[in-house]
């Protein structure tokens, strides 16, 4: 029950979530005001309740599967305290959302970028999900911390990427690594790594191709990528990033199932958060994939990708419903 009041009732948070306050202003308006609608027109709790808290979730894509679940325990919550006020149901919902995700572990949404050796994260993702952008924006961060960042293109394959990321990186101040277009990806990143450790390199920074027209194809693309950097670099890649643009909600996650099963992803970067009324695929992807969201993008300057924090997508989504 605290978590509920300090969320919503606490000063400091409503100013560090003002971001996604905004940010999610669409998903609030949208399905989850009839949310709002629901519980304040309630003085009871019934069956009925829970069927429509369904339905409405479900609107949000958050998932069937995931939605299933969120009900199921909610009902099982308030069967076993008893309750019959509605205000005291939706702390429990509340609650309920904050456990699904933290799965009563530490989430951190930090990279795995160390000291004293030349960290790798790769990006993988279908075209048109603002992958580039998105490798800008972290280079961007890094920058403003001190760190030596190399951008390096590795989509070959699509026309204009590699000028793309080139301009790009002019912008942001970042090293640029690329050759002619057609090269071998793999053979790309074998070069950029060696470019990276004459140049005193903290973060390479790699895109890839975003072709799911053929799997077998992409499998072995990102195995030998794998393979190249982890003979060059031990450990590397060190996080592999799957950017996904959130308007696109469940298949969203159908492209994050896709891709799990050709590399091991560490986290997810969900894009464009602030032009979707379907902001629950957050949820959904971290329950039924177990990959943490590691960025969030909230709009279009380059600071407006923010490092995934639960409480304040929680704050953001229910923020004036609750």
């Amino acid at each position: 029950m605290g978590f509920f009041k300090n969320l919503f009732q606490s000063k400091s948070k409503k100013e560090q979530a003002e971001k996604y306050r905004i940010g999610m202003a669409k998903t609030r308006r949208g399905v989850l005001a009839h949310l709002q609608e629901l519980l304040d027109n309630r003085s009871d709790i019934s069956d009925d309740l829970f069927d429509e808290l369904e339905e409405i979730f479900i609107m949000a894509d958050i998932g069937v599967n995931t939605v299933v679940k969120i009900v199921s325990h909610l009902r099982k919550e308030v069967d076993t305290r008893g309750v019959t006020d509605v205000e005291e149901v939706k702390e429990l919902l509340i609650d309920q959302l904050f456990r699904l995700y933290v799965k009563d572990s530490i989430v951190s949404s930090n990279l795995d970028i160390q000291q004293n050796r030349v960290n790798v994260v790769l990006f993988v993702g279908v075209n048109g999900v603002g992958k580039t952008t998105t490798i800008a924006k972290v280079a961007y961060e890094y920058i403003k911390k001190g760190k030596q960042v190399l951008m390096v293109a590795g989509d070959t394959f699509r026309a204009g990427a590699i000028n793309q990321l080139k301009i790009w990186a002019e912008r942001v101040g970042a090293d640029f690594y690329a050759k002619e277009e057609g090269s071998d990806p793999s053979s790309v990143m074998f070069d950029a790594i060696e470019h990276a450790k004459k140049n005193e390199i903290d973060v390479i920074l790699c895109d890839t191709a975003g072709r799911l027209q053929n799997k077998t194809n992409l499998m072995k693309e990102l195995e030998k990528i794998n393979k190249v950097i982890g003979r060059e670099i031990d450990g590397a890649p060190h996080e592999t990033l799957l950017v996904i643009d959130a308007t696109t909600g469940q298949n969203g996650l159908s492209q994050a199932k896709i891709f799990n099963e050709v590399t091991t992803i560490t986290g997810i970067v969900l894009t464009k958060l602030d032009g979707t009324a379907k902001g629950g695929i957050v949820l959904a992807i971290r329950d039924e994939m177990d990959i943490p969201i590691k960025y969030v993008g909230l709009g279009e300057t380059l600071d407006d990708l923010e490092h995934f924090d639960i409480e304040e997508y929680i704050y953001g989504m229910f923020e004036g419903i609750f």
